[in-house]
C-alpha cells in the first residue's frame, strides 16, 4: 500500500503547477483524500480534501478559488491544480488517504512522502 505524490517544483508567483497522488495497492477512489502542506517552521496545515462517499470537497480559505482537486479512477491518481501560485504556498506537499475527510493529519492512514513546491520569483 503505497501513496505516490509528485509535480512538485519551482515556479513564479501567478503560476500554476499540478501535483498528483498515485496509489498503488488499494483503490483511491474509496477514500477521501486530503492535501496537507508543511512550511519551515510552521506544522502541518489542511488545504483541501475530498470526501471519499460523495465527493464533497473542501478548501482552506487560503487556497479557495486557487486551487482544484480532482480524481482519474482508471489511473488511481488524484491531482491537486494550483492556480495564481503566490509565496505564501511554498512549502512540502503531501497527500493522504483515510476513511473519513477531515481537517485533522490523524484521520488518514496513508501518506504520500512528500513534494516540494517553492513559489519563488
Amino acid at each position: 500500500v503505497q501513496l505516490q505524490a509528485s509535480g512538485g517544483g519551482l515556479v513564479q508567483p501567478g503560476g500554476s503547477l499540478r501535483l498528483s497522488c498515485a496509489a498503488s495497492g488499494f483503490t483511491l477512489d474509496d477514500y477521501a483524500i486530503g492535501w496537507f502542506r508543511q512550511a519551515p517552521g510552521k506544522e502541518r496545515e489542511g488545504v483541501l480534501c475530498i470526501s471519499g462517499s460523495d465527493g464533497s470537497t473542501y478548501y482552506a480559505d487560503s487556497v479557495k478559488g486557487r486551487f482544484t482537486i480532482s480524481r482519474d479512477n482508471a489511473k488511481n491518481t488524484v491531482y491537486l491544480q494550483m492556480n495564481s501560485l503566490k509565496p505564501e504556498d511554498t512549502a512540502v506537499y503531501y497527500c493522504a488517504a483515510g476513511w473519513e475527510v477531515s481537517w485533522s493529519p490523524w484521520s488518514y492512514d496513508y501518506w504520500g512522502q512528500g513534494t516540494q513546491v517553492t513559489v519563488s520569483s
